[in-house]
């Protein structure tokens, strides 16, 4: 018999993932998977709102202005979370500023959610 094969009993360790660790880690890939999929869509919503609020602060030059030009946004990018009249419009020297906060909830299952808290200003 060969010298190598005497060396190494049957009993040598293995190395690998069990069908146990195979399925927890499945498990938990899939519910990443599914809280990642309801996130992106708010993040995205929230890059058009910041985007809108932009476009509001330096196309515009009163309040009035600001939020119709926000809401028209609002209605291309289909932003449903927050309007112009939520918006909270300051003016410094000459440059307008716009901030805006709200929060986003989402369902995951039975009683619990997640709570996302979104908050921006312009430049």
């Amino acid at each position: 018999m060969n010298q190598t094969y005497m060396k190494h009993p049957l009993k040598s360790s293995q190395r690998g993932l069990s069908l146990i660790g195979l399925i927890f880690v499945g498990g938990v890939l899939a519910v990443v998977g599914l809280v990642g999929a309801q996130v992106v869509p708010s993040y995205v919503e929230f890059q058009a709102i910041s985007k809108a609020a932009q476009k509001a602060a330096t196309g515009s030059s009163t309040v009035q202005e600001v939020r119709a030009t926000f809401d028209k946004a609002g209605q291309i990018d289909d932003i449903k979370s927050i309007t112009g009249k939520d918006l909270e419009i300051s003016k410094n020297g000459d440059k307008i500023t716009v901030k805006f906060a709200y929060n986003k909830e989402i369902h995951l299952t039975g009683p619990g959610y997640l709570l996302i808290k979104y908050q921006g200003q312009t430049k």
